[in-house]
């Protein structure tokens, strides 16, 4: 029940997305002027904008023009919203909350999940502004190693889970460490946004553990050259084609945060060393 309240919620969150996701590009301010058709400027008043169900109902169109509304705009309320709903699913299913007892540890649970909701969110902004505009904009995130930073070291200090703060910082320096070097040695293939994102999902990624640091880490290099070994047989795309790398890195990141301590734990398996 929890988990699916908590999805609705997020598809109110997935509905500010959007306009997240329109206006960062431009520089435009996300809180002012208030939402408008981009045709004929009328107001979305606040039963337009409930999401998912208001779309249905004006069937995909503006209410004062009839212009058509890109379904972009529900299917991010409604992905936010599944992703909200999975991410505390996982954390109320799953996720230690380390050695402290009572109230302190419950606590402590409850702002690392603000913490990964965050990351879900601008997950979804930063993957379809690199997908759209091949920029992952300083506004998103710069300001989210303070939020992420702030909410992981809070979590750790009510849960007493200080090797966790400690994998966090590790994990961020080293993340952003390694994709700077390669930014360096290939400005063309890594850019300084890149750079950028890879310290905040570092933090992530060692809050959680080696495995997750790792495969999160690395998995972004599978399944962005996977995609680019099919974009090349389906000749979409040539040797010297732009594509954006961020929306793997993030895509790679939640593989490792779910299922990174599982996989690097089985991969050592295979040569004896248990973990």
């Amino acid at each position: 029940m929890t988990a699916l309240l908590v999805g609705v919620f997020g598809a109110f969150i997935g509905s500010f997305l959007n306009v997240v996701i329109y206006r960062v590009p431009q520089k435009a301010s996300v809180v002012s002027p208030p939402s408008a058709c981009p045709n004929c400027g009328a107001r979305i008043t606040p039963w337009q904008n409930i999401p998912v169900i208001s779309w249905l109902v004006l069937r995909g169109k503006c209410a004062a023009c009839t212009d058509p509304i890109s379904v972009r705009y529900p299917l991010v309320e409604l992905g936010t919203g599944l992703a909200f709903g999975v991410v505390t699913w996982k954390w109320i299913s799953a996720m230690p909350v380390g050695t402290a007892q009572g109230g302190l540890a419950s606590a402590g649970a409850i702002v690392l999940l603000v913490a990964f909701l965050y990351l879900a969110a601008i997950t979804v902004a930063l993957a379809l502004i690199d997908l759209e505009h091949h920029r992952l904009p300083d506004s998103i995130v710069l300001p989210s190693y303070v939020v992420a930073g702030v909410l992981l070291a809070a979590s750790a200090l009510l849960t007493q889970n200080h090797t966790a703060m400690l994998g966090a910082a590790i994990g961020g320096a080293a993340m952003f460490l390694f994709y700077f070097v390669l930014a360096f040695i290939s400005p063309r293939g890594m850019g300084m946004g890149d750079v950028k994102l890879a310290g905040v999902l570092g933090l992530y990624l060692g809050y959680i553990g080696w495995g997750a640091l790792l495969v999160g880490s690395f998995g972004a290099f599978v399944l962005g050259g996977l995609f680019s070994i099919v974009l090349l047989v389906l000749r979409k795309a040539g040797r010297k084609s732009s594509i954006p790398f961020g929306p793997w890195m993030l895509a790679a990141a939640w593989i490792g945060i779910f299922f990174g301590e599982t996989l690097w734990s089985g991969y050592l398996g295979l040569f004896g060393v248990q973990v």
